[in-house]
């Protein structure tokens, strides 16, 4: 299943005119949605779909394909992203994916947040996670950075760390020297077989985490 062709790794990213993203923003505007909102922010590399570092982004569009909104991502450049707003029950999600680098994703989360008028703890970042093994999942409800610049950035811009974290496994490779290499790279094809379950497994997870939060439980 190929990683930048049409195989489950393939982010649906698509350049918008500017009628959509106008739209989009004439939306949230003038109609605020009445019940409660969450932002989902797919932490990653704008520009390279397909790697390790952006399997966040490819949570995202999981979940924007699960909810029937895989074709209605539009450029905002009031917080360099791509945006979707996506039903869940009573609640709506704001599906983010920042068109920015992973070390500065932060200013595309905190001005999307801004935008919506969210808190902290109503923003739930995904992201890679290199000291658990691919296919291995962790809800983290708030906490340190562990090292991971993205959400770093994203802790700085925000001036908080309550923000709900799905950590998605890659693997650390053996030696030091050769973490970067392997964050930036796309996955091998024996990893792309556990990918599609992994992306299924991890909107399972996080819609559930939402919905629970959503009623109160």
């Amino acid at each position: 299943m190929a990683l930048n062709g049409v195989g489950v790794l393939q982010f649906g990213l698509f350049r918008p005119g500017m009628r959509r993203s106008w739209a989009l923003r004439r939306c949230v505007s003038e109609a605020p949605f009445p019940g409660k909102r969450w932002l989902v922010a797919g932490l990653g590399n704008h520009g390279m779909p397909g790697t390790r570092h952006s399997v966040g982004m490819a949570v995202v569009g999981q979940i924007a394909r699960r909810l029937g909104v895989a074709e209605s991502w539009a450029r905002d450049s009031r917080c360099a992203a791509d945006l979707a707003l996506a039903p869940l029950g009573d609640a709506q999600l704001v599906l983010l994916r920042p068109r920015r680098l992973m070390n500065v994703n932060g200013r595309s989360v905190a001005q999307a947040a801004e935008l919506f008028g969210l808190a902290a703890e109503e923003i739930y970042l995904v992201h890679d996670e290199l000291d658990k093994p691919l296919g291995k999942l962790a809800l983290k409800l708030g906490g340190s950075a562990r090292g991971h610049n993205g959400v770093r950035s994203c802790i700085s811009c925000l001036k908080s760390s309550a923000m709900p974290r799905l950590r998605v496994g890659i693997g650390r490779p053996t030696h030091p020297n050769m973490v970067e290499a392997h964050v930036l790279g796309c996955f091998s094809p024996e990893e792309q077989e556990l990918l599609s379950p992994l992306l299924d497994q991890a909107t399972d997870l996080l819609l559930d985490h939402i919905r629970t939060r959503s009623l109160g439980l």
